[in-house]
């Protein structure tokens, strides 16, 4: 063996010292929580919702009525991925950008209800369709046209029908009636349960604690895991950036489970086929009374951000119809008298359709809303309500059929 091989053998045989090997972990994982810690702060700076905004102006204790707008409250608010924007209710409780009361001579007064999306959560009320729609109208019609908006947050299909009253009180020449999936999913709920904020008097600390608790409880410590990184700001600017991949959000959103994406499935679960027929029992009532005021009852589904982009790709996984549940709220709505109208095919011919909500928070953006307009303008004017027929015929835009 040579002094060569003796050196080699020498450095083979040291050892680190018993210190390393506890600092050198720690260091590690130190800088895990560094980058970890500098990701939240990031993630929270860029992505801050405000504490109070429209729930602010809004009461959600009344079962008599659901939840409603609190007269003349207004309130700033933010999510965490839009601006800041002012909710401003009336003395009637709506985010309708005028006074309730009589219409103006020579008005044709549309009044549409709705949840969170017909009120326009995340926008300025001057860039949500409720706006953008009536004028439109007025250009293709040559006629006056003005949009009184009854939408609200948690306007579930039960929780509108308890206020129908108010609706026809507004004097309408016309009741539309924009929906979501998500409004048929909750239709049978009149206020926020305890689903949607189980701790409402706790702070977020405090909330967060009780979540790790209950998942521990529920579940494996994975889950528990999974449950408290998930409602961190890292998880939601993570979201936000795969979610503009629309076949990654589709992916994402179809693995979530049948309580979210089960609409969109060709066969649907018991559970979605009790929510349909709470939505027939409320659409019936509403059509009933709209039929016995003699005002025309339209309703139209708005899609969510997985449908529109399932729609937009032109394609889906075996099993899935975007198309599905428009069919049946068609079949719903006609077969009590009202109108149908029909959106879905428009967003085939739109590219980028990720554009259309914010990503995490699945309201339309302004841009989205702007669409929105643009095509509920298309189908209102296209003759099926015989007040609103365009003045000059439509070009067509994008093929009718599916």
């Amino acid at each position: 063996m040579t002094e060569l091989d003796d050196a080699f053998g020498d450095q083979k045989e040291a050892k680190l010292p018993r210190r390393d090997w506890i600092l050198l972990p720690a260091l590690g994982l130190l800088t895990i929580c560094l980058i970890a810690a500098c990701s939240e702060l990031i993630a929270r700076r860029v992505f801050s919702g405000s504490k109070k905004s429209v729930g602010s102006c809004m009461v959600t204790n009344d079962p008599s009525t659901g939840a409603r707008g609190i007269p003349n409250c207004s309130v700033w608010g933010k999510g965490a991925e839009s601006s800041w924007v002012e909710y401003r209710i009336n003395r009637c409780g709506h985010r309708a950008g005028m006074e309730c009361g009589p219409k103006p001579p020579g008005t044709y007064r549309i009044v549409m209800i709705g949840s969170s999306v017909v009120m326009g959560y995340y926008v300025p009320r001057e860039k949500s369709f409720a706006a953008l729609l009536p004028l439109q109208l007025s250009r293709e019609t040559g006629h006056k046209i003005e949009l009184y908006n009854e939408g609200s947050g948690w306007g579930f299909s039960h929780s509108t029908d308890l206020r129908f009253n108010d609706v026809l009180k507004e004097d309408p020449d016309l009741i539309l009636w924009v929906l979501t999936p998500t409004d048929i999913q909750r239709s049978s709920l009149v206020l926020p349960t305890a689903d949607l904020d189980p701790w409402p008097n706790l702070s977020l600390p405090e909330k967060a604690w009780k979540r790790l608790q209950r998942s521990l409880a529920q579940g494996s410590i994975m889950d528990a895991v999974a449950e408290a990184f998930g409602r961190t700001g890292t998880a939601l600017m993570l979201r936000h950036f795969l979610y503009k991949s629309q076949s990654q959000y589709v992916k994402s959103f179809l693995a979530s489970g049948d309580a979210n994406a089960g609409y969109l499935k060709v066969e649907q679960s018991a559970e979605w086929k009790n929510h349909l027929q709470q939505f027939n029992s409320d659409a019936a009532d509403m059509e009933a009374r709209a039929m016995t005021a003699g005002v025309p009852f339209v309703a139209v589904l708005v899609p969510d951000h997985a449908q529109a982009a399932m729609i937009s790709m032109g394609e889906w996984p075996r099993g899935y119809d975007p198309y599905k549940l428009d069919n049946e709220l068609r079949a719903i709505i006609t077969s009590h008298g009202g109108i149908y109208i029909d959106i879905l095919p428009g967003f085939r011919s739109i590219p980028n359709v990720e554009q259309y909500t914010f990503p995490v928070e699945d309201h339309p953006t302004s841009v989205g809303h702007a669409m929105i307009s643009g095509l509920l303008a298309r189908a209102l004017s296209e003759g099926t309500v015989p007040a609103l027929k365009a003045a000059t015929p439509h070009q067509p835009t994008y093929d009718q059929g599916r």
